[in-house]
């Protein structure tokens, strides 16, 4: 009957030791898989932190070419008010020396 039982113990155990192996197996391939997909993912990530690199950088120049038409508008919108008033000017009585 011992005998019997060791067979049928190293039966269970040989069993279980082939299960073991098929689960570190599938392990393995499962990391496999995650790792390749982490390195695919990893390299989208990578084109598109350089694509939004790319888009920040060109909306900062437009930026600053919006800040300076601004300033540019500013100016000339100062120009024309100083010709128009000093225009204004001379032709009042106090401003050609009628008065």
């Amino acid at each position: 009957m011992e005998t019997n039982n060791e067979g049928r113990n190293e039966k269970t155990f040989k069993n279980f030791g082939k299960k073991v192996d098929e689960f570190m197996d599938d392990l393995n391939g499962a990391g496999e898989r995650l790792q390749k997909e982490f390195k695919e993912k990893f390299e989208e990530l990578k084109v598109t932190a350089e694509k939004l690199k790319k888009e920040s950088e060109n909306k900062e120049r437009w930026r600053e070419v919006e800040d300076n038409l601004k300033k540019a508008a500013d100016e000339l919108a100062n120009a024309f008010r100083a010709a128009f008033k000093k225009r204004e000017n001379a032709d009042t009585p106090e401003g050609n020396g009628k008065g």
